[in-house]
């Protein structure tokens, strides 16, 4: 934090899949509603921070323990997608699952920095 009290980081939001805008894409064609975004979130490293200081994108989180935090999820993520596609009258396929769980490991692996 700043000397006036601001963080200047850019951070994650503690729950990962819900950020995402292809969530919220999903849920609006489903529903046909979408919702306002918060002014206000929990990040992964435990601050609540104005929603414009977050992002999803490894590239722009500047935060280590949102980064931390977001490559854990990204993690769990992958494997509960694997064990959905692997479940006897999935809505997905376990070729769809196996892609959505590479593309979360792709990017813990890219909050990981490596």
């Amino acid at each position: 934090m700043d000397e006036h009290g601001h963080d200047p980081h850019i951070h994650v939001e503690a729950k990962v899949a819900r950020g995402d805008a292809a969530v919220r894409n999903v849920l609006a064609s489903t529903f046909g509603l979408v919702g306002d975004l918060p002014s206000v979130v929990d990040t992964g490293c435990g601050l609540r921070v104005p929603y414009a200081m977050t992002s999803p994108r490894p590239d722009s989180v500047t935060c280590l323990a949102c980064r931390e935090h977001a490559r854990r999820e990204h993690l769990r993520l992958a494997e509960m997608v694997e064990r959905l596609g692997l479940m006897p009258g999935s809505a997905i396929s376990g070729a769809e699952a196996k892609q959505a769980a590479d593309r979360h490991r792709d990017l813990a692996e890219r909050f990981s920095g490596n």
